[in-house]
C-alpha cells in the first residue's frame, strides 16, 4: 500500500495542476463553458435572421424580374444561402453580402424592361386610337357623300326649270374649267352652263374668294381649302388647280355640275 500510494501521488497532483490552469485561464478571460455555447447560439441566431430577410427580399427581385431580366447568379446565391442552417456564420454573412450586392443590378434592368414595355404599349394604344378615329372619319364622309348624292339625284327631278345656259365665249378661268371638264369627264355644253352658274353664285369664279364666316375658299369654295392640295400644291393661288379639285368634287359627290347646281338652288349650298 505504501508503494502504490507513493506512485499515484504525483500523478494526481500533475491533475490537479491541468485543473487548476483550467480555471485559471477560464477565470482569466471571464468566459465559461457555457457560456461560450450561448454566446455561438445568439451568434447563429443573428446570422440566420440576416439571412431569411435576405432570402426574402432576392426572392421577390428574382420573381419580378422573370422574362424581363438575366437573375441567374442572383438566383443562384439564394438558393446557397437557403441552406443558412447547416452553414457557419460567417459564411452566411458572406453570401448575405453577395446576395445583397446582386439585387440592385436585378432590379435597375426590370425597371428599364418595365419602362420599355410601357412606352411600347402607350404607343401602340395611340396607333389605335388613331386607326379607329381614322375610320370613324372615313365612315362619316362616305355616308355624307352618299346622302348628298342620293339628294342630288332626287333635285333635278324636282326642279322643272331650265338648265342655265353656257357662255359662248368663256376666257379666264371659265375657258380653262370648259377644257378640262370636257377631257376629263365628257360634259358638254348643258353642264358647262350649269357649272358657271354655279360657281358664279360661289365665288364669281374669283380664285381669291375667301368665305370669313365658313372658311370656304377659291372658285369652289373647298371647306377647309386646304381640301384642293390633293389637286396641286399652288392651291391657294393657282385657278386651275382649284378647278380641276372642284370638277373631282362634283363628280365625285353629285355626278354633275347640273346635279350639283340643283342642290344649290334648293338649299342654298352644294
Amino acid at each position: 500500500m505504501v508503494g502504490t500510494g507513493f506512485v499515484l501521488q504525483p500523478a494526481m497532483a500533475a491533475q490537479n495542476d491541468r485543473v487548476a490552469e483550467t480555471a485559471a485561464l477560464t477565470e482569466s478571460t471571464g468566459l465559461h463553458s457555457e457560456q461560450l455555447r450561448s454566446y455561438s447560439a445568439i451568434a447563429a441566431a443573428h446570422a440566420e435572421k440576416a439571412a431569411e430577410g435576405t432570402i426574402a427580399g432576392a426572392t421577390a427581385v428574382v420573381t419580378a424580374a422573370q422574362n424581363k431580366a438575366d437573375a441567374t447568379d442572383l438566383a443562384t446565391s439564394v438558393a446557397m444561402l437557403s441552406d443558412y442552417e447547416q452553414l457557419a456564420p460567417e459564411r452566411i454573412y458572406d453570401l448575405v453580402d453577395t446576395t445583397n450586392t446582386q439585387v440592385a443590378p436585378v432590379q435597375s434592368a426590370t425597371a428599364e424592361a418595365d419602362r420599355i414595355a410601357a412606352e411600347a404599349a402607350a404607343a401602340a394604344a395611340a396607333a389605335e386610337a388613331a386607326a379607329q378615329a381614322a375610320a370613324e372619319e372615313a365612315a362619316a364622309e362616305e355616308a355624307a357623300a352618299a346622302s348628298a348624292a342620293q339628294e342630288a339625284q332626287a333635285a333635278p327631278q324636282a326642279s322643272s326649270a331650265p338648265a342655265p345656259s353656257a357662255p359662248s365665249n368663256p376666257s379666264g378661268a371659265q375657258a380653262i374649267a370648259r377644257d378640262m371638264m370636257s377631257a376629263r369627264y365628257g360634259w358638254g355644253g348643258d353642264q358647262f352652263g350649269c357649272l358657271v352658274s354655279l360657281w358664279d353664285k360661289e365665288s364669281g369664279w374669283n380664285a381669291s374668294a375667301y368665305n370669313a364666316s365658313s372658311g370656304a375658299t377659291g372658285i369652289p369654295q373647298a371647306l377647309p381649302g386646304s381640301k384642293m392640295a390633293s389637286a396641286g400644291a399652288d392651291w391657294a393661288t393657282n385657278p386651275a388647280t382649284q378647278i380641276s379639285w372642284g370638277l373631282g368634287y362634283i363628280s365625285g359627290s353629285y355626278g354633275t355640275p347640273c346635279a350639283a347646281w340643283a342642290k344649290s338652288e334648293a338649299v342654298g349650298w352644294y
